[in-house]
């Protein structure tokens, strides 16, 4: 199983390895997020995925899911499924495909043979598919959130989603077997401290303080650096969390799982 970086800034503007905004393919058929990095892909690898897991309802994540189903909901011969809580799909269902930002494509072309379907997750659900599974861990953001572990039998990798510091996914974190990997965001550097803990994301000296609830030693990559201050927040993260040997995540980027 292997898991590419479509996109994992946390805004528009970027260049190279640090543009697009968060999106996960897994293997050839699962999206993690539906962010900005979604639309790189051509046409028929966009058809192959069958299911997207969303972290939650903000655009950065779900800017590509209206574009995806239009572009490709009349070759598929099955809907394409959308995992998120209830309260994600029910922003999805009032805020976008509400005919008036884009078409019901749960209603297209007829309700019995939609093109899209909207699946409920709870925290703690494990959804299986074939010899993967994702699971929906807690995360602490401005709006219901997720995180994701993403497992087999051999290895695992575990996706933070946006948010702010919670016990419970430090708790379920240090209870996963063979973590390989760890993404957590880092949105805004030292400075803008208090921006952070308002919109509920990291900042590298709080990122320190968390990673050191860790009890695991996996690889981990930070995502979500706001593109204006990359550098900035690249040096701050060296700075304060280099002991737990951080990696920004990349665009392209492929990790095994």
């Amino acid at each position: 199983m292997k898991l590419s970086v479509l996109g994992c800034s946390g805004g528009i503007g970027g260049v190279g390895e640090f543009a697009r905004t968060t999106s996960f393919l897994i293997d050839d058929d699962i999206l993690i997020d539906a962010g900005t990095g979604v639309e790189d892909l051509p046409v028929d690898a966009l058809q192959r995925i069958d299911h997207v897991f969303l972290t939650h309802s903000h655009l950065d994540h779900i800017a590509a899911l209206p574009l995806l189903i239009d572009s490709v909901g009349a070759r598929r011969t099955s809907p394409l499924v959308v995992h998120a809580l209830p309260e994600t799909l029910e922003a999805l269902r009032t805020h976008i495909f509400n005919w008036v930002i884009w078409p019901d494509f749960t209603q297209i072309p007829h309700y019995e043979r939609p093109w899209l379907t909207f699946t409920p997750i709870q925290l703690g659900e494990t959804v299986t598919l074939g010899a993967r599974s994702i699971r929906a861990l807690p995360a602490n953001h401005t709006v219901p959130a997720l995180g994701y572990q993403v497992f087999n039998d051999e290895a695992a990798l575990v996706f933070s989603g946006d948010s702010w510091p919670t016990e419970e996914f430090w708790r379920v974190v240090n209870g996963v077997a063979n973590l390989r990997h760890l993404i957590i965001e880092t949105a805004f550097p030292n400075r803008e401290r208090d921006l952070a803990v308002t919109a509920k994301h990291l900042y590298p000296i709080e990122l320190a303080e968390q990673l050191a609830r860790l009890r695991t030693e996996p690889q981990i990559w930070v995502s979500h650096p706001k593109p204006s201050d990359i550098d900035l927040i690249a040096r701050e993260v060296d700075a304060w969390a280099g002991r737990f040997s951080p990696q920004m995540l990349t665009r392209g980027l492929i990790l095994e799982i």
